[in-house]
């Protein structure tokens, strides 16, 4: 049986379906990534697997229990940690962890071994004394994944888990995510718009677009499948007409004056793509990346939706003018 598997999983929001007949088998023990771009509809996803929206139609099953008729049961299973940081600001950190074991209905004489362990997972024994608000946001962060640990679920859902944060802290956050997994043997499905977190952290990768998944695997056989090396050119005038000629170009797009072609062989064609694609300003060779599969899946890049400011919220935005 598997610890996650949704059926066609739905969710509409009057004519705008932001989740579309999704269907999942997620394995104990693994780290699963949703990838995909502001408004691709990763958050609504995950918002019905933790039974926080109702799903038009569909179902899911999370730790055995259906997110329809067994809520309950399914949110004694789950831990969540949000976008935005829900911790209580005029509370300690271990005080914040104390009010949540109380609501979670740890057992009262589990609840100081519970947050010792917690506390020590994330290092933040020496700071458990202070308030929140003087917390830095990877602290928050580290909080909040210790504090969605402490009903011991089996399956812990991490919402955007580093948004915000400066590259050196989003490092040690996926640290103490590995961490939880290998020390706690938990399953967490996690959502993220940077392609660098999905490749470093994932077992497996959904990426998603406009509600629907386009691929689904490990990161790595992902990027293999496309195959060859990725070719960008800042050419002016460039000669489109030959470079589509070229029987090892897989693929090609402009974006102004920069070109990307994916090639096989790069190094052996190299300098017959510079002869035909005019004049050559600068030359980028490089190996495919998540983005590049997005490419391939989608005919755009995940900066370039992110950019258009999310799909579903430009929807949203059009509704309400």
């Amino acid at each position: 049986m598997y610890v996650v598997e949704t059926n066609n999983l739905v969710k509409k929001f009057g004519q705008l379906t932001a989740v579309n007949r999704i269907s999942l088998k997620i394995n104990e023990g693994e780290i699963f990534g949703l990838l995909g771009p502001n408004g691709a509809g990763k958050t609504t996803t995950l918002s019905m697997l933790a039974t926080l929206q109702k799903p038009t139609s569909g179902n899911a099953f999370v730790g055995g229990h259906s997110i329809i008729t067994e809520p309950l049961k399914v949110r004694k299973s789950i831990g969540m940690v949000f976008q935005e940081p829900s911790s209580d600001d005029e509370l300690t950190g271990k005080d914040n962890l104390y009010l949540h074991a109380l609501l979670y209905g740890v057992p009262k004489h589990l609840i100081s071994g519970r947050i010792k362990e917690a506390l020590e997972l994330v290092d933040l024994t020496n700071r458990q004394n202070e308030m929140v608000r003087r917390y830095s946001g990877g602290m928050r962060r580290r909080l909040e994944l210790a504090r969605g640990l402490l009903h011991e679920p089996k399956i812990l859902f991490l919402d955007e888990p580093t948004l915000g944060l400066d590259p050196q802290t989003r490092v040690h956050i996926w640290t103490y995510i590995k961490k939880l997994v290998k020390e706690r043997k938990v399953t967490i499905i996690v959502t993220t718009h940077y392609m660098e977190e999905a490749d470093e952290l994932c077992d497996r990768v959904a990426i998603v677009d406009r509600g629907r998944i386009v691929a689904l695997d490990a990161p790595a056989k992902l990027k293999r499948a496309l195959g060859g090396d990725v070719i960008r050119l800042k050419v002016s005038n460039p000669n489109m007409a030959a470079l589509k000629k070229l029987k090892f170009v897989k693929r090609i797009k402009k974006d102004g004056d920069f070109i990307s072609l994916s090639v096989n062989d790069s190094g052996t064609h190299l300098q017959e793509i510079l002869k035909k694609a005019g004049k050559v300003e600068s030359v980028e060779s490089r190996s495919p990346t998540l983005d590049d599969v997005f490419l391939h899946y989608t005919g755009r890049e995940i900066r370039d939706t992110e950019a258009e400011g999310g799909w579903f919220e430009r929807m949203i935005a059009s509704r309400s003018r």
